[in-house]
């Protein structure tokens, strides 16, 4: 698992394609397209910015939004190679197209310590195809390549895959690598005990990680909606709550498997309830059934106390999933005292990305957490063992 290092490359003198994630929100001001959270460029800048003082320079590579193979005006990385510039504290160029003779020239013409911001790389078709030919011309264009956008790493697109596997060496940026090392841990080597938190909308986003990790973890929280689908499988009256009937089958098996491996397997023991449609405020339950009319929308008091405690003993802890619809502040106390729960553990914790990160940051809490994952969709497959494009096509790092 342990790959090739940025910080292992000789960069002096050499252009570096660095695959990024600029995949960021922008608004529209009357001075033009802004970015309106550039998070993810700022995490980017330790990797830039190691290349720039060692001597090398830039390419920086992204896509943005889902042009589906066209240029799309509103999906521009200008707005993006602006606020880079003003978070590097130096120039950045900009090339009109990520491919094609401007950018060649572009690339050609760099000096150590420049930096150039290729166009949306979505605005060809061939980079989601991971067209050979595609890759070859984004490969041409620098001497060594860094991958550094864990989140894209689960996609076999021609900058994420096709580039990496035509350069010499091929690294992980230092975002990159935080995320490997991370992640890795939880995956070979977890300090014990390890417990994990899975909640969100649905089980059948989560069957392939419960079921790798059931290998791994001494126990299982499972909450948010999903856990109405094994709630129902258990004969529980799930009133109006999201249920998946067809995943109630895997969800007994679920459980069986954990018994028989011995490990703790814990649900809702009640619920915050509100009638179906309305967005009123929700009343707890008194135990794990919901009544008829009423949707579950959070986990109740008791369930707070049950996780909590869950969570305390823990030596490591993965989080991934919300435990209730926590983006409506009536709906949100659940998933915020768990997360306070997980973060007063003194555990190695470990936040999946997506929903959790957001959460998190939701409730400022971004710096409480060992890891917050930038991967949504990335982290997912790669905590369920399989394996990432992006991730695989990276050199492996010299054996000690």
């Amino acid at each position: 698992m342990k790959k090739l290092s940025v910080r292992d490359l000789d960069v002096r003198g050499k252009r570096v394609f660095v695959r990024v994630d600029f995949n960021v929100p922008l608004a529209a001001e009357p001075a033009g397209m802004t970015v309106k959270d550039d998070r993810r460029i700022a995490e980017s800048l330790p990797t830039l910015k190691l290349i720039l003082e060692r001597g090398g320079s830039v390419i920086a590579a992204s896509h943005l939004g889902r042009p589906k193979g066209k240029p799309v005006r509103e999906m521009t990385l200008e707005p993006v190679a602006r606020r880079l510039q003003e978070l590097l504290g130096r120039p950045v160029q900009f090339a009109p197209d990520c491919a094609g003779s401007q950018a060649a020239r572009a690339a050609a013409a760099l000096k150590p310590g420049d930096v150039l911001l290729l166009e949306n790389l979505r605005f060809h078709k061939a980079e989601e195809a991971n067209d050979p030919e595609f890759a070859r011309t984004l490969a041409s264009l620098a001497d060594l390549y860094v991958n550094d956008a864990f989140g894209s790493a689960h996609r076999a697109h021609a900058s994420v895959d096709g580039v990496a596997r035509l350069m010499d060496k091929a690294a992980a940026g230092l975002l990159m690598d935080k995320e490997i090392s991370a992640l890795g841990r939880l995956v070979t080597d977890p300090p014990r005990p390890f417990v994990v938190v899975v909640g969100g909308a649905k089980v059948s986003d989560k069957l392939d990680l419960l079921e790798y990790l059931m290998e791994k973890a001494n126990t299982l929280i499972i909450g948010g909606a999903m856990a109405y689908t094994f709630l129902r499988a258990l004969g529980h009256e799930m009133g109006s709550s999201l249920v998946e009937p067809e995943k109630e089958m895997q969800a007994r098996d679920l459980m069986t498997l954990a018994a028989v491996k011995g490990v703790s397997f814990l649900l809702p023991e009640d619920h915050m309830e509100a009638k179906a449609g309305t967005t009123e405020k929700g009343r707890p339950t008194k135990g794990p059934d919901v009544n008829p009319g009423y949707m579950g929308l959070d986990i109740g008091p008791k369930t707070i106390a049950s996780f909590s405690a869950g969570v305390a003993r823990a030596g490591s802890i993965l989080w991934n999933g919300p435990m209730g619809k926590f983006e409506d502040p009536h709906h949100a106390a659940g998933t915020r005292a768990i997360a306070q729960a997980i973060a007063a553990s003194g555990a190695f914790t470990v936040v999946g990305g997506g929903d959790s990160a957001a959460a998190v940051k939701t409730f400022g809490m971004d710096g409480s957490f060992s890891h917050i994952s930038t991967g949504g969709g990335a982290s997912l497959e790669f905590l369920s063992g399989l394996t990432l494009p992006g991730v695989a096509a990276l050199t492996d790092a010299p054996r000690a």
